[in-house]
């Protein structure tokens, strides 16, 4: 990283730099002086600058061209979406002053910002990203630089443009949102992790990394790799039509697209059969080795196919007779889990690993399986008329979040029908890395101050604390 460059060139990188985040620090000392109402049109600058539909149209064209990943009708409808979402969660939340009240304990908490924000972002939603992350760290009163992929830059440099031009409608300091200067590098986007006060990283697992290794405060996500369950009681037609708009939407550039199917044997081929009737090919063993050989070429997951429509991936992949058919999804059966089984792995393209188990039980162990390789702690999808199941996943798979009959893609990262926050940063707990679980929202760019005042005193007795456990063992 940055040791590698010679010393002037750090010192450059440096400079230039610490005079982003010196500008970032005297907006961020004039927003700290705002109340909830001018926080809250500071939201909603930011907020427009990207749900205005002429604006969002051309930031998802410039990203899908920027790229060459996703398609722009989905991007529109992300950046929408996911903004005017993450807009209805902030709306009436306090990030400004007294945000709560325990009287029974004597607590008052109070919100107060983090600073300046770092906020690493990827090129699979070079637009919703930082747009998500601009608007929740301005919920807290925070200014926010972003280092954005050098694919994505250009459409996250529009994005704060018109941001700019809202700021400017309502007399807010441009410098609150900011973006480090083409072409970004590994060395500046370390150094702007160094120099601010905590860092928000999206994206590949070695920048998770780096924020983590920065030595400033960091908030990274876990890798994707989403398995769906799919048992008995299942009404596939209702699977087929949500896995096919999760796993289609933006090409499955989402984390939280399904990587695989996990279904019981009784309701394969019903499944399978569903599953072809909206357009998904299912490849034999041939075409099987011939997209891995595209996908994998070198053990390493090939931008040839990532973000790419099915039937480019097939016609990349030699298979003309498959491309002619114009496939929804590329389907391809698996029975194993590793390194050595790339489709147990992510694959963020519209190819689907399919496993055949006998029952849930056995669905749930190969969920475990598959996760012990790639994913764990992200979340897992259950398509089921068994409500217990769900909890039975929740308690026993490394996974924040079951996801229960919804389009996995959608729903994983909050919607309008479920009650996960709207975020496009999954936090995965420790089993994917993370010292977070929660689906990332403006909670997480806040410091709170708590005043203590006290209390009637509560000191239990030692039979109220040990009493069970004396009765059971003795009191020895």
């Amino acid at each position: 990283m940055a040791s590698s460059m010679p010393a002037q060139a750090r010192s450059e990188v440096g400079d230039l730099v610490a005079a982003l985040v010196a500008r970032a620090r005297a907006a961020q000392a004039v927003a700290e002086g705002y109340d909830q109402a001018r926080v809250d049109e500071l939201v909603a600058a930011a907020g427009w600058a990207i749900l205005e539909p002429g604006r969002n149209r051309a930031l998802a064209e410039l990203a899908v061209a920027d790229t060459g990943i996703g398609n722009a009708d989905d991007k529109v409808r992300k950046n929408h979406r996911k903004t005017l979402g993450l807009l209805r969660d902030l709306a009436g939340a306090k990030s400004v002053g007294v945000i709560a009240e325990f009287p029974e304990l004597g607590i008052t908490e109070i919100a107060r910002p983090v600073g300046v924000v770092c906020a690493v972002t990827p090129s699979t939603n070079p637009a919703a990203t930082p747009a998500n992350k601009i608007i929740n760290a301005l919920k807290g009163r925070n200014a926010v630089i972003v280092a954005p992929s050098p694919k994505g830059w250009s459409t996250c440099a529009r994005l704060i443009e018109h941001i700019h031009e809202q700021f400017a409608r309502i007399g807010a300091p441009a410098d609150l949102v900011q973006l480090l200067p083409n072409p970004v590098s590994k060395q500046s986007t370390a150094e702007l992790m160094r120099q601010c006060d905590l860092v928000v990283a999206t994206g590949s697992q070695a920048n998770v990394r780096a924020a983590y290794t920065c030595g400033t405060p960091a908030f990274g996500v876990g890798a994707g790799n989403v398995a769906g369950i799919v048992d008995e009681t299942a009404d596939v037609q209702a699977v087929a039509d949500r896995v096919l708009r999760s796993k289609t939407f933006d090409n499955a550039t989402s984390c939280s697209s399904e990587n695989s199917l996990v279904m019981v044997a009784s309701i394969r081929d019903a499944l399978v059969a569903a599953l072809r009737a909206r357009g998904a090919v299912l490849l034999d063993a041939p075409q099987k080795a011939a997209l891995q050989t595209l996908m994998w070429p070198d053990g390493k997951l090939s931008p040839a196919a990532i973000g790419q429509s099915a039937a480019r991936i097939a016609q990349r992949t030699g298979l003309a007779e498959v491309a002619a058919q114009q496939p929804s999804m590329l389907l391809v059966d698996e029975a194993s889990v590793g390194d050595a089984h790339p489709y147990s792995g992510e694959k963020l393209s519209p190819v689907l690993a399919l496993y055949t188990v006998p029952d849930f039980d056995a669905a749930a162990a190969m969920v475990a399986r598959i996760y012990d390789h790639q994913g764990a702690g992200h979340s897992v999808g259950l398509h089921s008329q068994r409500p217990e199941r769900a909890l039975q996943l929740g308690l026993h798979l490394k996974v924040a979040r079951v996801i229960v009959e919804q389009a996995h893609s959608i729903a994983t990262g909050g919607s309008f029908d479920n009650g996960l926050p709207f975020s496009l940063s999954m936090g995965c707990g420790t089993w994917g890395g993370n010292n977070f679980s929660d689906n990332m929202n403006y909670r997480h760019y806040l410091n709170t101050t708590r005043i203590s005042r006290p209390i009637p005193e509560k000191e239990p007795t030692e039979a109220e604390i040990f009493g069970t456990y004396f009765s059971k063992y003795g009191k020895a």
